[in-house]
């Protein structure tokens, strides 16, 4: 299915605050097996999943002892669809007293082998959760914005797990004010967000390492397999599949083993047909990652999935997003519609802000955002320079 249509669909989801998507246990492991060493000796928070269900939980408790942690935290929202479907709340020793759908918070410090088996695996935690009332206990309310677990947050070093598309911006937010590691799922749109991308462009927020052949598998009620366009769920797994969805960190990524290795000079690319110049921003066309000129110090519009390639330590600065000093841009712009005119090689208009005169009488029509080449809308571009 085309990436228009997938998009489509994770859009239409997020506005419909349809966040019930539930990530794959293989995903969750081919992500985590890059941070090991950043995980040892630490508390890991996953506060947005039921415990016992979430894979994420599943992931972190089997490899509690192999991992080196200090503690594992994992809450259960208020409503979860899937509280208690593989093992009722009522069985596990701290919540005999409540209710199916209450919200809980189980703490775990160690995993010792309770079956004796020579292994730990998810038995013996299912073991600890039955018999230690100190492991689990219900919550007012698991919303991750409540008292109750912003308190749990404090006691975290890093979060991971796959956040409310819907309430992406603010779950960033509370993690960045709380001054938190995480290492999180969320659609790739999220960069378009000035607060998500803000963050990007000042070194605090950067991509992981990504779903395999960039594709992302999350199990979804079977209720809500109508709202997706056709080709995007699969009825025979349950799953549906999105292109444009990644995981976001402040963690270290090293990405050296498929680094960004240009193979043109500017002048090469020149000669080539390449790098022509924006109508409305003082910059480069580059319209593939592997063309980035080596030589080229003013700044690129390169497409966003650099983003996958890049991290802070790469020798390459994001300038902005689609626009910048739109004061700055207009005045470029208008200096490029002259240009245009002189040369007569086409009518320079710009659809958007009317009502832009010059003194000699030339109305502009100027439109911040996406960026034009001889009056051509173009691909959102992310905006980079080497230093």
């Amino acid at each position: 299915m085309e990436a228009k249509s997938l998009n489509k669909s994770l859009h239409k989801a997020s506005k419909a605050k349809n966040d019930e998507f539930y990530t794959q246990l293989g995903d969750i492991a081919n992500e985590l097996k890059h941070y090991r060493d950043q995980l040892r000796g630490k508390v890991i928070l996953c506060n947005c999943d039921d415990p016992f269900e979430s894979n994420f939980f599943k992931y972190f408790a089997a490899n509690f002892n192999t991992l080196g942690l200090k503690k594992l935290i994992s809450t259960s929202f208020s409503g979860s669809p899937i509280v208690g479907q593989q093992m009722l709340p009522g069985l596990m020793e701290g919540l005999k007293k409540t209710e199916k759908k209450e919200p809980y918070v189980v703490e775990i410090n160690e995993v010792p082998d309770m079956n004796n088996d020579g292994a730990i695996s998810l038995d013996d935690v299912e073991h600890l959760l039955k018999h230690n009332k100190n492991i689990a206990k219900p919550l007012k309310d698991g919303d991750f914005r409540s008292d109750e677990c912003k308190a749990l947050l404090k006691k975290a070093d890093i979060v991971i797990t796959n956040p409310p598309f819907s309430l992406f911006r603010e779950y960033v937010a509370q993690l960045v004010e709380h001054n938190k590691k995480f290492l999180i799922i969320g659609s790739k749109n999220a960069i378009t967000y000035k607060e998500i991308f803000k963050l990007i462009k000042d070194n605090k927020l950067w991509s992981g390492y990504g779903f395999a052949a960039g594709n992302a598998f999350f199990k979804i009620p079977a209720e809500k397999a109508r709202e997706f366009a056709s080709g995007v769920y699969d009825s025979k797994t349950g799953l549906v599949k999105f292109r444009n969805v990644g995981w976001f960190t402040n963690l270290k990524v090293d990405k050296s083993e498929d680094p960004i290795t240009p193979y043109l000079t500017y002048e090469q690319g020149r000669k080539k047909g390449l790098y022509p110049k924006y109508d409305n921003y003082d910059a480069i066309e580059v319209s593939k990652i592997a063309e980035i000129p080596s030589d080229y110090k003013g700044v690129m519009g390169v497409p966003i999935t650099f983003l996958d390639k890049w991290v802070p330590e790469s020798g390459i600065e994001i300038v902005k997003f689609r626009k910048g000093n739109d004061d700055k841009d207009l005045a470029f712009t208008r200096e490029r519609e002259r240009e245009y005119n002189r040369t007569s090689e086409y009518s320079f208009v710009i659809v958007g802000q009317t009502g832009v005169v010059e003194p000699d009488g030339i109305c502009i029509e100027y439109k911040a955002g996406r960026p034009y080449i001889k009056g051509q809308r173009k691909y959102a571009r992310l905006f980079i320079k080497q230093v």
